[in-house]
């Protein structure tokens, strides 16, 4: 989701949730700590060099529970980092401390914003040498042979 998506549907709530995808919430009396520019410049496995540029939401859960944020409050925040820091119309990563501090996607799902899981991936599997999908092969079509057939009792395994 991108900040000017964001911007656009805090003037259509009334107040301002998170949801992890597990299907728990942020607690309602979070604070948004943090909101930025991230720009990630990095080679990789390929040798190819990237830059990434992510708007960063930083959520704290403090022991604020009078606390909570409402959509025109966090809508001036992100005008103020739009100002202040120039910052661009680009994804959101949201930070956010369970175990560890860990790093969602954003979401919409009409009431709640999703705090996505995000995973790792190789961005060169070209240069790897690791197949973007996996082979799929028919057992019956092998080539069984005395040195590779194993069976009951033959001793193989």
């Amino acid at each position: 989701m991108k900040l000017s998506q964001v911007k656009a549907l805090l003037p259509t709530l009334e107040n301002v949730t998170f949801k992890l995808e597990n299907g728990s919430f942020v607690p309602e009396h979070f604070h948004v700590t943090e909101v930025g520019m991230v720009i990630k410049n990095f080679i990789d496995c390929g040798g190819v060099i990237r830059t990434e540029k992510t708007v960063n939401f930083q959520l704290w859960n403090a022991d604020d529970f009078e606390h909570r944020l409402k959509p025109t409050k966090l809508l001036n925040i992100i005008k103020l980092s739009e100002e202040k820091l120039g910052i661009e119309d680009a994804e959101i990563e949201v930070e956010y401390q369970s175990e560890t501090i860990g790093k969602y996607g954003l979401a919409f799902d009409g009431t709640n914003f999703i705090l996505q899981n995000k995973t790792t991936a190789c961005l060169a599997q070209d240069a790897c040498g690791i197949p973007s999908e996996k082979e799929k092969k028919n057992l019956a079509e092998l080539n069984l042979t005395q040195s590779n057939s194993c069976t009951p009792g033959g001793g193989c395994c």
